[in-house]
This record gives structure tokens, sequence and C-alpha cells, in this order.
């Protein structure tokens, strides 16, 4: 049955390869399961539903992937994308919880008609590379922000706005033990570094007395998700915010996803010519479907994962990988106590680092020419210093647009360029109105 499936002599792998590949997977990035619910629960969730809701999203997402187009990949809430939800839409533009969900929810299903009439691979090669390079370092340095706030090891500060925390806090050595652990263990090539990492820092947490150990024991049933379960908010749907809130989670998921796909495809040798490969519109179609049902259970924008390189690189070829890595994931839903004791300053590590990977894609901007490297910059700055991965899309957006037009290079700017632009300004206007 499993060859007939997922096709394991043809990819040349075993199922033995293929679950231990899974199982490696899982460990890389398990670490989900703590980061996301302490993202997301500073909106207001209930955060041991939001845990329930990122297990079981991160299950089906990555059985969507291993059955619709066999790939060794694995889906779950994205990092960053959890950041905009939380600390953008919610935190920074005001909105509620519920109506950052109908946006998820809403971007999912324009994935599923993108994908099926072929739009999304059109729109990728219509957005500027030097936006696209920079996103991903934009969102690293904001991610890495959050993790140090998350240490104790940047504080607010009422004269410079930010400084230094206190050294005699111990949730920064707590941070700082799992910080080098992690890094150590990466460089050793070590699976599972990250979640040994938080492993770590949390009994060292524990051993400090900074968390306790749950008093029913470590193994029970998952908490509900009915407080967070289709909420939905359908109120603000037809406004320029919910339009500009679903346009930003679609384009970083689009280019989160496609770069993954493509990355983690080009490993397995399924690569053609122009960087595609044959399974790509049903990969995107998981992808969209996982974003949808995600939403539904109570969570922010479900994508690929890279991590799932880590899989692919221990032999894993096929959807049996994926299946393999979805089991791990319903297996830690019974392990919920374990995983909500764990304090933010033991992921502070996780966020940090996936920070420092994320930046790498910063050596392809071409910082000569400055139509290319002023929006790249802006995009890249002003996520961490607005605080919003949004604002620093737009501001990206529009300088690239008007840069390019005062320069007189008009071809390297698309019609779609054109219609972000448009919208963007007249988001713009629309806030300095309510301002005034």
């Amino acid at each position: 049955m499993l060859e007939k499936i997922f096709k394991l002599k043809k990819n040349k792998t075993t199922v033995r390869t293929e679950l231990v590949a899974g199982v490696i997977t899982f460990l890389t990035m398990s670490y989900i399961l703590v980061v996301n619910p302490n993202i997301l629960s500073a909106t207001g969730m209930d955060k041991s539903a939001l845990f329930t809701a990122t297990a079981l999203a991160s299950v089906l997402g990555t059985l969507f992937m291993a059955f619709i187009p066999n790939l060794p990949i694995a889906q779950a809430p994205g990092m960053g994308l959890n950041s905009f939800f939380a600390f953008s839409v919610v935190l920074g533009l005001g909105y509620s919880w519920q109506m950052a969900l109908t946006a998820v929810f809403i971007e999912g299903i324009i994935f599923l008609i993108l994908t099926f009439f072929n739009v999304r691979e059109l729109i990728v090669k219509s957005i500027p590379s030097t936006i696209k390079d920079a996103i991903p370092v934009g969102i690293g340095l904001f991610i890495t922000f959050l993790g140090l706030q998350n240490a104790g090891l940047i504080v607010k500060d009422e004269n410079t706005m930010l400084t230094l925390g206190s050294m005699s806090d111990p949730h920064i050595w707590v941070a700082s033990l799992g910080l080098i652990l992690t890094a150590v263990l990466y460089y050793k090539k070590i699976h599972g570094s990250f979640l040994i990492g938080i492993v770590a820092a949390t009994v060292f947490a524990l051993i400090l007395g900074l968390v306790q150990m749950p008093t029913g024991g470590l193994v029970s049933l998952p908490p509900s998700i009915s407080p967070i379960f289709m909420k939905f908010e359908w109120g603000n749907i037809f406004t320029l915010d919910m339009l500009i809130v679903v346009f930003t989670f679609l384009f970083v998921n689009l280019f989160d996803t496609i770069g993954t796909l493509l990355g983690v495809a080009s490993k397995i040798g399924l690569t053609d010519k122009d960087g595609s490969f044959p399974q790509i519109k049903k990969a995107l179609f998981a992808d969209a479907l996982g974003t949808t049902f995600g939403a539904v259970l109570g969570t922010s924008t479900v994508t690929s994962y890279v991590e799932s390189a880590s899989g692919v690189a221990a032999g894993g070829r096929t959807g049996l990988t994926a299946f393999s890595t979805a089991t791990m994931f319903f297996l830690a839903l019974f392990l919920a106590p374990l995983f909500l004791m764990v304090p933010a300053s033991a992921t502070a590590p996780a966020l940090i680092l996936v920070g420092l990977f994320m930046i790498s894609s910063v050596v392809r901007i071409n910082f000569n020419d400055m139509t290319e490297a002023l929006p790249a910059f802006l995009t890249i700055v002003m996520m961490p210093f607005a605080f919003s991965i949004a604002q620093g899309i737009v501001f990206g957006m529009l300088s690239f647009v008007l840069l390019k037009a005062l320069s007189g290079k008009w071809k390297h700017i698309s019609v779609t360029m054109w219609v972000i632009f448009v919208l963007f300004v007249i988001k713009l206007v629309l806030d300095g109105m309510q301002v005034m």
C-alpha cells in the first residue's frame, strides 16, 4: 500500500528511511508548538487552545503535502506570519484577533483560487527581486527583536527608547544558555538542536524556580480549541484595512512558500532548468488548504517549513516522510502540559536563530544601484523599527515605484506593482485623514 501511494522504489527510498526522516523533520521544527502559542497568546487568545490548534494545523497541513503532491515537506503556522498576525494586525493596528483570523481564512480561499488558475506563479514573477530578497531579512530582524525582548536582553527605556536589560534577570541566563547550546548543537549538525535547546533552557528555568512542573502530570488529553475555533468576524471584510491586511498575509506567505518549495525540491533533485518542478501546482494547493483549515482551527497562516530540508538531508524523498512528521505532531497533542510549561525565555533562542537564518538573502541585494538598494533597505529597517512587517513592505513598495519612475526606469515597474502602489497610497492617505 505504501509503495502504491508514495512510489518509494521510483524515488529510490525505503519505508525506514522515510519514517526516520519524518521524525528528524519534526525534531527540527517542533519548537513551533511552543513558540506559536507564546506569540499568538499576546493577542488575548487562549494559550492552551492555541497549542492544540497549532498541532492540529501542522498535522492537517503536513498530511495535505504528503498525499496531494507526495513531497517530504512539512507545514505548520509560519514564523513571521504569526508575528505579523499578533503584533502588526492586532496589537499594532488595534484589530481583534477574530478579525485577523478572518483575514487568514480569506487569504486561504484566495490562494486556492489563485492556485487553480495558475496565478500565484505569475504574481511571483511580477514582484521585483530586490523586495523579495529584502522581506525575509526584515522579518528576520523583526523576529530577532522579539526574541531579544522575550529573553529580557532588550527592554524599554524612557530616555533611549530601548536599552540592555538587567543582567541579574534570571530569564536572560535561561535564554543565553539556550542560545549557546542550540547554536553549538546546530553547528555540530545534531538533529533536533532547537528542541534540545528549548528543553535544556526549560530545565534550567525549572531549577531556578522560574516555572513549575504541571500538577496533573505531563500526559493529558489535548486542551479544547473551542475558545478559538471558527471565531471569525465578518464586519470588516469590505474595508480597505482588511484588504491591506489580507494582501500582506498573501504577499508574505507567497514568497515564503515559493522559496521553501523550490529550495527543498532542489535538494531532492526535482527542479528543472527554470527552477520549477512538476508537483508545484499540487504543492501550492496543499499549502492553500493548510492555511484555510488552519484559520478554521484558530491559528495564523500555515506554510511550508524550510526545516523540511533536514528530513531531505536524512534521505526523505516522498510524502511518507511528511506522513511520519504529521504522526509525530499528532502524538505531541497529548503532551500539552509539557509544552505549555515552557517559558518565553526558553523559546527566545529559537526566535533569534530563525531570525539569523532568514537574513541570508541580504547578499543578493544590489547595493550599488540606489533604485534597488533603498527600497530593499527601507523594507528591512522599517519592519523592526516601526515594529510592523506590513509597514516595511509598504515603504519598500512605495519607494521602489517612485525611484524607478523618477529615474526613468519605467520598464522595471510591472502592472501589479502599480496596482499595489495605488492601494498603499490610498491607505496612507486614509490613515492621515483619520489622524487629522
